[in-house]
């Protein structure tokens, strides 16, 4: 069946209220943030209910019409703007279904952006503690689909590490429900863990049950200003003391400029320019213990050598103005022309050694590139972002993409490392994937999605 028989299908068969086919309605479903993917779609739905979801993939599976699944558009691999497929949002799949103080669990559809998710907890008085700049707008389904981590991974984890279970619709229009509260079950295969981080290749996430934390008694944030990366990794060293480091972010000379320089109302927290900065923040289960402990910590440090100066927050005002420096820094380079951007891993004890070594192929490849490697220090996980250099035209810098991909992945498969670390693979990185990956783990992949998606009909251009 043509795919305008299924749009004639899908129309007749659900609400008039969850479709559209008015331009404008559909035009801010169509490009990302960034504006480098520019989509299109003859049909876009926004299903209100997990039984309307799964109506509208029986009709598609029926008729072996492909169907991309989009959440908050906030992601950054192409992996949610379709090309002539049909649209499905989940965004007003957004009922925040229960919230368990005794189970320490929340359940909430995927629609339910990350920040309404983090205010459910905190009514009743926990902690959903995934954190990302675009909290206010990415939803729960898409952080799940990409295994989000964010700033506090070091202590909680990655999204996957987060969740009990979810509910799904699978490509054939079948419900699965693995909600659940349940910290233990050895009944066969984990089956909602194979859906986390599948980019929705594998289904649609309609919900899921997510875990909680008690509510640190008392938060810190320090920003540390230091000599070079091997600093940073001293420093790490010496302030990771029992369980209470839950945040350690690099960031470089060049993006403490860009924020405090195109961002509104940023400012520098130190009086002098430093080569290198770590956002760093301590949890604490007692009331007082704060101040003692990072004073004895930035101390040992400052012997050490390597840190040269250290603010800190005294105030949840300075707190939060420390933290807008990190979550500001992907904004911030938007005004400098065209960015190559990467998210890799490699091992955090040879974070150093790569930024090193990128900074300088890039450089000698691309002479007044501007490399800006800054994010999680602390996981292994550096955002290694290039700018054009300013005397060149953004459109030839873009042609130099795959060569400097070439360039970057090379490192960090010396460095054992990956290609992805948070962001997935979309569209953007399945060619590098396919190249680098594991034999047999892309056998094993492709198996998978064989036998869950055989017509291929759930987001059919991402990772394969």
């Amino acid at each position: 069946m043509s795919q305008s028989e299924t749009i004639i299908a899908l129309k007749s068969a659900l609400p008039a209220n969850i479709w559209s086919e008015d331009e404008d309605v559909i035009a801010p479903y169509l490009h990302e943030w960034r504006d480098r993917w520019q989509g299109t779609t003859p049909l876009l739905l926004r299903p209100k209910s997990t039984g309307e979801v799964a109506k509208i993939v029986q009709i598609c599976a029926h008729n072996k019409t492909p169907i991309m699944i989009q959440g908050g558009n906030t992601g950054l691999v192409g992996g949610q703007t379709p090309q002539g497929e049909i649209l499905l949002s989940t965004q007003r799949l957004n009922k925040i279904r229960s919230v368990s103080a005794d189970n320490m669990s929340l359940v909430c559809e995927a629609g339910t952006t990350l920040a309404q998710a983090q205010d459910a907890a905190d009514g009743v008085g926990l902690k959903f503690p995934l954190s990302l700049a675009s909290e206010g707008s990415c939803t729960i389904g898409g952080n799940l689909s990409t295994n989000a981590g964010g700033v506090h991974v070091l202590k909680y984890g990655t999204a996957k590490e987060l969740t009990f279970g979810v509910e799904a619709v699978l490509p054939d229009g079948s419900i699965f429900n693995g909600l659940t509260d349940l910290r233990k079950d050895n009944t066969g295969y984990d089956l909602s863990r194979l859906l986390l981080g599948a980019e929705g290749t594998l289904g649609i996430i309609t919900a899921a049950s997510l875990k909680l934390f008690p509510k640190p008694k008392e938060t810190l944030r320090v920003m540390a200003a230091l000599t070079d990366p091997d600093a940073a990794l001293d420093l790490l060293n010496t302030v990771r003391i029992g369980q209470h480091l839950a945040m350690f972010e690099l960031i470089p000379r060049l993006g403490m400029e860009y924020v405090t320089t195109h961002i509104p109302n940023m400012r520098d927290p130190f009086s002098q320019a430093y080569p290198w900065y770590v956002l760093l923040e301590w949890e604490f289960d007692i009331q007082g213990q704060a101040q003692d402990f990072a004073t004895t910590a930035l101390e040992k440090a400052m012997q050490a050598g390597g840190l040269l100066d250290a603010v800190i927050a005294t105030s949840e005002t300075q707190s939060r103005a420390l933290l807008a420096l990190r979550e500001n820094l992907s904004a911030s380079q938007k005004p400098i022309g065209a960015t190559i951007k990467h998210d890799i891993t490699v091992p955090v004890s040879r974070v150093a050694a790569f930024i090193k070594e990128a900074n300088h192929a890039v450089t000698q490849h691309t002479p007044n590139c501007r490399p800006l490697p800054f994010g999680h220090l602390g996981d292994g996980n550096i955002h290694y972002n290039i700018g054009q250099p300013e005397t060149m035209d953004a459109k030839a810098f873009m042609a130099l993409e795959s060569e400097m991909n070439e360039i970057v992945y090379n490192i960090v498969d010396a460095h054992a490392g990956s290609i992805s670390a948070e962001h997935g693979i979309g569209t953007l990185k399945k060619e590098q994937l396919q190249k680098r990956a594991d034999p047999a783990k892309l056998a094993m992949m492709k198996s998978i999605k064989t036998a869950l998606d055989p017509d291929g009909i759930m987001n059919p251009r991402l990772i394969f």
